[in-house]
């Protein structure tokens, strides 16, 4: 969990705010594994037009972290829980400008289904993006945060920059998988209109 933990912290503050998110992969046979992500709608108040996991805020009825995921799954892009088969959670990171504590929990999608954007308002898009294509150390790059900080960036054809929390994860995936190739770090991703 290194990759994650050099830009996020583990959960310790005692008033975070819970939420999950579900990192799905899906199998492409010979192609390698993909992973479902949501471009967020461009008129959001917090994080509008970025690419993200399916996922939020725990609701008082979610009996754990990967209900939470599984339901806003649902709500937002029409995943049917019953397709999918949780395998982990991973312990939740504190990311601090938010207030959140976000356990990413990794699935398998064992019944791929059509998914699609249920509110405009909240979702504008989904990405079934190959684990290989991000893997690509032409996709790969260092994003600068707003904070000065930096962090890993990701680039695919037809998705949005790829970068904070998502791209934390998705580095650390693809160096758990054994996906990972070696790639320049000193490569510079700029964020679009910030």
């Amino acid at each position: 969990m290194r990759v994650i933990a050099d830009h996020f912290h583990p959960h310790a503050e005692e008033h975070a705010r819970s939420a999950s998110v579900l990192v799905l992969l899906k199998d492409t046979g010979d192609a390698g594994p993909s992973v479902l992500l949501q471009q967020r709608a461009a008129t959001l108040r917090h994080h509008p037009g970025e690419v993200a996991f399916p996922g939020g805020a725990a609701d008082p009825g979610d009996a754990d972290a990967a209900a939470t995921a599984l339901r806003e799954a649902a709500e937002e892009l029409a995943v049917d829980p019953a397709s999918v088969a949780v395998g982990a959670t991973l312990p939740p990171l504190w990311i601090p400008v938010s207030g959140f504590a976000v356990t990413p929990v990794l699935a398998l999608w064992r019944r791929p289904h059509t998914v699609a954007p249920q509110a405009a308002s909240e979702v504008a898009a989904a990405h079934q993006v190959p684990l290989a294509l991000l893997a690509d150390p032409a996709a790969r790059g260092t994003v600068r945060y707003p904070s000065g900080r930096g962090g890993p960036g990701f680039r695919v054809a037809g998705v949005p920059l790829i970068w904070g929390f998502t791209a934390g994860v998705l580095s650390w995936l693809l160096e758990l998988g054994g996906w990972s190739v070696p790639w320049d770090s000193d490569r510079t991703m700029e964020l679009e209109g910030r």
